[in-house]
């Protein structure tokens, strides 16, 4: 009977409305929700009679339901904090989290480290990376973002790189050089600091002294005290390395050659070290010359100079790059890289499954997840201290709760008028 078709049809339309007013109130209750992305409802009419077969036209609707329930996935704003651990996603990437139950994705970057120092959300989701190895250098190996050791590990020092002009005006073979009067006897000296396998800092002191056809030797030494056997009889250094220096016409640096070394320092350090000291881009190594140790005719000095040992330290601040890079400080002057906080991207993200406390779990129609760094194939950046708010818009969803109440009022009136027929048919037996 049509009357109460039309009846049935007004509860489709009524069941519709208050589940889309469900979905409605909850973008409200997640206004405040960092990283939440509000849903809309989208409906479907429901498969009409036809009053002619096939024929097409002259159908009779039988109402409404909820066809799908899908997520805005629009970018909500990122708010400035104070805090080092808070990070935000400009783009269409996903924080990697994993836990108790598996692998899930996130955009609440509302971070911190718990006890054991592993990076965690709210839920101890430990938070993904790409590690780093002991020289702070990432590599693609993935695993838990951790907080580094309160005392960093001593480095001892492998290759010393040295930047100078050696005056080409000095005259060959103008001094000889004497251990026992280093300095006078040298036509070059300078100093830079190294450390041995305990993290011990020595001086050692590299003497220069011009040969013939633009050759220099250098020697290398070490205050006595530092060398297992200490200083030969009369001298306060003891000689720890030897080389040669060669020079083209122009100045350039032609050749290099370590000759001897001897880096076996007291204290019950590591016997042997092996240290290479690099003069620069030397011709007969491939290179041009060009960058490092020349010869012109200038005074002798010394343009720059770093090595890659350290001492121990403590670690005295941590922060976060905007490409998700964990950076560690501490006393002894190094900062070191922890690791890279990696991004994931879907293909269909509106179709992975929200599981509550603000995660995602990847299901079949969203696709693999595509996990890299940040700024890489369209995973969007990251935002140090900061976080990103709900994308919910209270005046569009106030709206739409004002539009679905009447909706369902109107649908309700169908139910009411549909009522009042059935009584006028019942009323004709009277």
């Amino acid at each position: 009977m049509g009357i109460l078709s039309s009846m049935w049809t007004g509860v489709s339309g009524m069941t519709a409305q208050g589940e889309a007013l469900g979905v409605t109130a909850d973008n409200i209750a997640n206004s405040n929700t960092t990283g939440f992305k509000a849903s809309r409802a989208e409906f479907q009419d429901i498969m009409s009679r036809s009053l002619r077969g096939i024929d097409g036209g002259n159908q009779l609707g039988r109402g409404v339901r909820i066809g799908a329930v899908n997520p805005i996935i629009s970018q909500g704003n990122l708010d400035h904090t104070e805090r080092a651990t808070d990070l935000g996603i400009n783009g269409q990437g996903y924080f990697q989290v994993k836990g108790s139950e598996g692998v899930g994705y996130t955009r609440d970057g509302s971070f911190h480290f718990d006890k054991d120092g592993f990076l965690v959300t709210n839920d101890k989701q430990r938070i993904q990376c790409y590690q780093a190895n002991e020289k702070g250098k990432i590599e693609t190996k993935m695993g838990d973002m951790k907080f580094p050791n309160a005392l960093v590990n001593a480095s001892q020092t492998e290759t010393i790189k040295l930047d100078l002009n050696l005056d080409s005006r000095a005259i060959a073979s103008g001094k000889k050089f004497d251990a026992k009067d280093p300095y006078k006897t040298s036509d070059y000296a300078t100093a830079v600091e190294i450390y041995d396998s305990q993290g011990a800092k020595h001086i050692l002191n590299v003497f220069f002294n011009k040969g013939e056809n633009r050759e220099w030797s250098y020697r290398g030494m070490l205050d006595g005290k530092d060398i297992e056997g200490g200083a030969p009889e009369g001298q306060q250094l003891a000689q720890a390395v030897t080389g040669k220096l060669s020079f083209s016409e122009d100045g350039l640096l032609k050749s290099q050659e370590q000759t001897d070394s001897n880096f076996n320092f007291t204290g019950g350090a590591k016997q042997d070290q092996k240290i290479k000291i690099n003069f620069g881009d030397d011709i007969a190594s491939g290179g041009k010359g060009l960058e490092g140790t020349k010869q012109f005719g200038k005074e002798s000095d010394i343009i720059s100079w770093n090595q890659d040992g350290y001492s121990a330290g403590m670690v005295t601040g941590l922060s976060f790059s905007d490409e998700g890079i964990l950076t560690a400080s501490y006393s002894n002057g190094q900062v070191l890289d922890l690791g890279q906080i990696v991004l994931a991207k879907f293909e269909n993200p509106e179709a992975l499954l929200k599981v509550g406390g603000n995660l995602f779990k990847q299901s079949r129609d969203s696709g693999e997840a595509s996990v890299g760094a940040a700024r890489m194939s369209g995973r969007g950046s990251l935002m140090a201290k900061s976080l990103e708010r709900s994308n919910v818009d209270l005046a569009s969803e106030f709206v739409q709760m004002i539009t679905n109440q009447r909706a369902f009022q109107a649908n309700s009136k169908t139910i009411t008028t549909s009522d009042e027929l059935m009584n006028e048919v019942i009323q004709l037996k009277r």
